[in-house]
């Protein structure tokens, strides 16, 4: 009885960092996770170092992005921070 009361707290910690921590970070990566996957061509989008840029095509792990000059750069998907404008 006294190992259980002993540690009570640290299961209260557990669960607390679990709740506080764990699964609001496990809920955000699902839902960059699927809007990742949701991409579709003319998509406009804003890389995780700041790129702004329109999808011109997608492949299964990469995006090709074009800039307002007409520039052509190549992504990895999950370089994806948010879809700012959808056509």
């Amino acid at each position: 009885m006294e190992m259980l009361v002993s540690l009570a707290p640290l299961l209260l910690m557990v669960v607390i960092f679990y709740f506080l921590l764990i699964r609001p970070q496990q809920k955000k990566q699902k839902q960059v996770r699927q809007m990742q996957s949701e991409l579709k061509k003319g998509d406009k989008i804003v890389t995780i170092g700041g790129f702004h840029g329109t999808v011109h095509a997608i492949d299964e792990d990469r995006i090709v992005l074009i800039t307002e000059g007409g520039t052509k750069v190549t992504y990895d998907r999950s370089a994806v921070r948010e879809v700012t404008e959808q056509l």
